[in-house]
This record gives structure tokens, C-alpha cells and sequence, in this order.
């Protein structure tokens, strides 16, 4: 059996279905987990959940910022964006399926010291936290409220967690944190309009990940999310948007080994942002 973990998809059909030939995945035998943001930009995201589903247990997923503007766009929160390529899902005949098998899917996953999540964790959050926090997240979203809660989902405030918060603040930090992160401060205040690389951290911010007294330092964090980083492999963190939608490759990496698996991009979207 072996344990691989996947970059940012979204909606790159072709690309990971090479992926999965080269690491020659067999469901039955081997594990993937996937950072989320499965969907958007991409031209073929509903062939993407289509086949995630199908692979049940073998494939476990985490939701990242796309994966929610899907759930929010088909709820009839939002419209759409001038960019987003949703349509397929939006009209598919078991659109209703998809997006209520997409709507359980967690915020964290932990096994042992190694945990997942599409973007980050905030600086004062344990592993112990970030799973509470998700299931929390989750609790809500295969409930019947979760209409309620997708509708105030966006927005960037409160930027900075509070064990007092509670409610629609409370849940749409969690979400943030988990889905949205790039830099913040030492004291947890998210910051969202910076998407570049590390040279360019707003002042009095830094990568969530960079933060001396980060309490998740002693796990190995798995994420996606920020793909100006390329593939970054830290010690405890491994960021794995490598850009594909954008024209760089998909990435697996190995568990049992580290050994890094990667396919070329066939068509971005468009020229990759500048890191």
C-alpha cells in the first residue's frame, strides 16, 4: 500500500487522471489525499468530482476556497465569476449528488502527526484545535442550517480568531483560516489581498507557516492553496500548488518515501501570477 497526498486540481481533469496512471493508483490497495480546491478555473471539474467520488474510502479530501464557491454558487448565494468554469457541474444530472457528497467533506484531516488542510492554520491553533474547529465546520454543513450558513460565509471579517466568537463569525474565521490563508501576524490578525510569495508579506505579516511560535510546528502539514510558493517541501510543511491550472504541473508526493511525482500542465488558463 502506499500513501500519496495531491496538489490543487482544479478542475484539471486530463492532469490527474495522468497522475494517477503514473503512480499507477490502485484504489483497492493504495491512499490519497487531496488538498482540496478540486474545482474551478480548470476545464473539467465535474469530470474531477465525478471520479474523486467514485474512488470512496481510498481518496479522502479536505475543502478548500474553490470547493466552497462551488457550494455557494450553487445555492444561489452568488453568481458566478467572470473566470470560474462551473457550468457543467452547475447543469450535470447528478449535480445534486456531487454537491451534497462536496459539502461533507471536512476542513482538517489528522492522522498522528500529519495533518491536511487546504491553506493553513492560524498561529495560536494546535492540531488538536484546527480538527475541533473543522468539526465544528462540519457539523454545520451536513445539518439542515447549512443553507444559513453558506449564505453569510464571505467576507473577510473578523480577521483574527477569538475563543469568544460565536455563530456566523465564529464559523466563517475557521473557514478563512483553513481555506483562505496566506500571511498573517504574530497574533493570528489574516490578511487576504497578498497572494505573491514570502517577499512580499504585508508589513507586520508573515506565511502562517513562518511564525516562530506557531503551535502546529510539531506536525507535518500537508496544503495547497498558494500557488506562487511552486512546490515548497519544509521539514513540517509541504505546500503542493504547484500551479497547474496555471501552467505549472500537478504534484504527488509520496508519503512512504517522499518521493515527488509530477505531470505537466496540457492548458492554462492563463500565465501564472508572479511569485
Amino acid at each position: 500500500m502506499s500513501h500519496y497526498v495531491v496538489g490543487d486540481i482544479q478542475g484539471c481533469y486530463s492532469e490527474f487522471q495522468q497522475l494517477l496512471d503514473t503512480i499507477a493508483f490502485e484504489p483497492a490497495r493504495d491512499r490519497l489525499w487531496l488538498v482540496g480546491d478540486l474545482v474551478n478555473r480548470g476545464p473539467d471539474s465535474l469530470s474531477v468530482l465525478r471520479t474523486v467520488k467514485s474512488l470512496g474510502a481510498a481518496a479522502t479530501i479536505v475543502l478548500g476556497n474553490h470547493d466552497f464557491h462551488l457550494l455557494i454558487v450553487a445555492a444561489g448565494h452568488r453568481r458566478p465569476h467572470r473566470h470560474d468554469t462551473l457550468s457543467a457541474v452547475l447543469d450535470a444530472p447528478d449535480r445534486d449528488e456531487l454537491l451534497d457528497w462536496l459539502r461533507r467533506r471536512p476542513l482538517v484531516v489528522r492522522e498522528g502527526e500529519r495533518l491536511m488542510v487546504h491553506a493553513g492554520l492560524l498561529p495560536s491553533w494546535t492540531p488538536a484545535d484546527a480538527v475541533m474547529f473543522s468539526r465544528e465546520v462540519e457539523a454545520v454543513l451536513a445539518s439542515s442550517a447549512h443553507d444559513d450558513f453558506l449564505r453569510e460565509l464571505y467576507g473577510n471579517q473578523p480577521a483574527h480568531w477569538d475563543d469568544g466568537l460565536a455563530g456566523a463569525d465564529r464559523l466563517r474565521v475557521i473557514v478563512n483560516a483553513c481555506t483562505r490563508l496566506r500571511f498573517c501576524a504574530a497574533d493570528g490578525t489574516m490578511e487576504f489581498a497578498e497572494k505573491r510569495g514570502p517577499n512580499h508579506a504585508p508589513p507586520g505579516h508573515a506565511p502562517w507557516f513562518e511564525h516562530p511560535t506557531r503551535k502546529s510546528a510539531g506536525a507535518t502539514i500537508f496544503c495547497g492553496h498558494w500557488s506562487t510558493l511552486d512546490l515548497m517541501i519544509a521539514p513540517n510543511v509541504l505546500m503542493l500548488d504547484s500551479g497547474c491550472v496555471w501552467g505549472g504541473p500537478l504534484t504527488a508526493v509520496r508519503l512512504d518515501d517522499g518521493r515527488v511525482f509530477q505531470v505537466p500542465s496540457r492548458a492554462a488558463i492563463a500565465p501564472k501570477p508572479d511569485g
